[in-house]
């Protein structure tokens, strides 16, 4: 008697969409975590194209969120669908070519160097592209300033290195669904316009982008559409002219908050009122 070895089935390899096409989404979701909810009949589209900023308080879901979307936690309620299908009918390398994670932080327990941890990005790819692998890996590394980094150990690099080697394997995952979660917290100023600038770059190029942040200002200035949440709740969504204003950002935040428009390029100014 012989026995059957199972057969691997065939990843379903993501198909181009359509600018404005529903990539990932969450709809009546509820997350209860300590017998209190951190989300509560939250809605949700990320769409091919755009660039979302989720904004909010400390405590407000945002990561949470993010978690929800990338399959990482459960919800109590609810459904989420990724690439127009429920997120539990794709396999794990299936789900890892459509979506992929930056995680507030990224710990390694091997000595790897920064080039072998980009690299991991293509883990999903294998046996698919492997002549793009080495260009793909390279040119994310120039995109996020880490090709000088290239033969450092990950876990000797500072924190703001350490953030921008982990986007270096998430984009050269080359997923069309990035859920960045707080990207350019460790960030000095020019990093933190280079990262926002090539997640505005890869919404150009079609993918849709949802990234967690605390800076209002970087929200306001790259964001498509702001989702502000508050409590666990969507308190408002849209353009960032019509969700940042002082009025609501004062009553979310708990504190005096004024926007007002840059008088030499229009652009939208968010600073705590002193």
């Amino acid at each position: 008697m012989s026995l059957a070895l199972p057969v691997r089935r065939a990843a379903r390899v993501p198909e181009p969409h359509e600018p404005g096409a529903v990539l990932a989404a969450c709809r009546g979701v509820r997350v209860e975590l300590g017998g209190r909810p951190v989300l509560d009949d939250v809605d949700l589209e990320v769409r091919a194209g755009e660039v979302v900023a989720l904004v909010g308080p400390n405590g407000a879901g945002k990561s949470t969120l993010v978690s929800v979307l990338s399959g990482d936690v459960r919800p109590d309620h609810g459904e989420i669908t990724v690439d127009g299908a429920p997120l539990g009918s794709w396999s794990t390398v299936e789900l890892a070519m459509r979506r992929a994670v930056l995680l507030q932080q990224v710990g390694m327990s091997f000595p790897f160097t920064v080039v072998q941890a980009v690299q991991m990005g293509r883990a999903p790819w294998q046996g698919c592209s492997e002549e793009l692998d080495d260009e793909i890996v390279h040119r994310c590394m120039v995109e996020t300033d880490v090709l000088h980094l290239a033969e450092r150990v990950y876990m000797s690099l500072s924190g703001g290195e350490r953030a921008r080697a982990a986007l270096a394997r998430v984009l050269a995952q080359q997923a069309p669904i990035l859920l960045l979660d707080e990207p350019t917290a460790a960030l000095d100023i020019r990093h933190q316009e280079q990262v926002l600038s090539l997640a505005r770059r890869r919404a150009a190029e079609g993918a849709a982008v949802a990234v967690v942040m605390h800076d209002l200002g970087l929200a306001a200035a790259h964001a498509d559409r702001v989702v502000m949440l508050s409590k666990g709740r969507v308190r408002a969504q849209g353009a960032p002219a019509e969700v940042m204003t002082s009025e609501l950002l004062g009553e979310v935040y708990e504190c005096p908050i004024e926007v007002v428009r840059n008088p030499r390029s229009g652009a939208l100014l968010v600073v705590p009122f002193r």
